[in-house]
């Protein structure tokens, strides 16, 4: 299918069948096409759980409240930001920068590349992820509007902000996730509603870790799709500037 086909083929499903199965193996390889998704400064703090065991389906319907795409869903992806891991994402970065620079870099111009990035993942990114009750947050928005006054500045620097910035990265790859499944013909339903202390729980997730989205995974049933799709007027979204 082209992308066109894809988006048209893609709809957030209800009621998966019990007889036609999807393919584990090819549904990974559609979470590995995910990690191709854009994420702020290449920093990917998220995680994919995939979850293909029968009890652990059965808990997570519950914890989803019922819903029928996950009381029927055949597998499930849970896409979790792990803001936590600044530190150790910001390291891997940039030892592999280092050596990317030495393999693709003109040689006059490694030197100042390689200062470049190790002030932005050694200092810059550790600083912009880091977090302490609000305060740290607040210290780089004092700083950011202030510079603002003198030239351009992000001005969305707070705890609150990096939190939107860690889960639109892990939105973007769970998109991706949801496209390629459709390019195999597999069906999918976002969910946001759901227990997410209930859902961490049974993942074993740290305190830092949030839930982004659960996806359930299937192929849809007759009645899987319950209505024709609506979307606004594409003049009242549309603004060319």
């Amino acid at each position: 299918m082209g992308l066109k086909e894809i988006l048209e083929f893609r709809r957030a499903v209800r009621h998966f069948s019990n007889t036609e199965r999807i393919d584990t193996a090819r549904v990974r390889q559609c979470l590995e096409l995910a990690q191709l998704a854009p994420s702020s400064s290449n920093m990917q703090l998220y995680e994919f759980y995939h979850v293909t065991d029968k009890a652990t389906l059965q808990y997570l319907a519950k914890a989803c409240l019922g819903q029928s795409p996950a009381s029927t869903a055949q597998e499930m992806v849970i896409f979790v930001t792990r803001q936590d891991l600044y530190r150790q994402r910001a390291k891997t970065l940039l030892t592999f920068e280092q050596d990317n620079i030495a393999r693709n870099c003109p040689p006059e111009k490694q030197t100042k590349r390689l200062k470049q990035l190790q002030l932005y993942y050694g200092q810059i990114m550790p600083l912009t992820y880091s977090h302490f009750f609000g305060l740290i947050g607040l210290l780089r928005k004092i700083i950011t509007l202030i510079t603002s006054i003198f030239r351009p500045a992000p001005l969305y620097v707070s705890e609150s902000d990096t939190r939107v910035v860690v889960h639109k990265s892990c939105a973007l790859a769970a998109q991706t996730f949801i496209l390629a499944m459709a390019e195999q013909g597999y069906d999918t339903c976002p969910l946001e509603g759901f227990d997410s202390r209930r859902v961490k729980r049974v993942l074993h997730l740290p305190h830092g870790a949030q839930i982004n989205l659960i996806v359930a995974c299937g192929i849809r049933n007759a009645d899987g799709v319950q209505s024709d799709r609506f979307r606004l007027p594409f003049v009242e979204i549309y603004r060319n500037v």
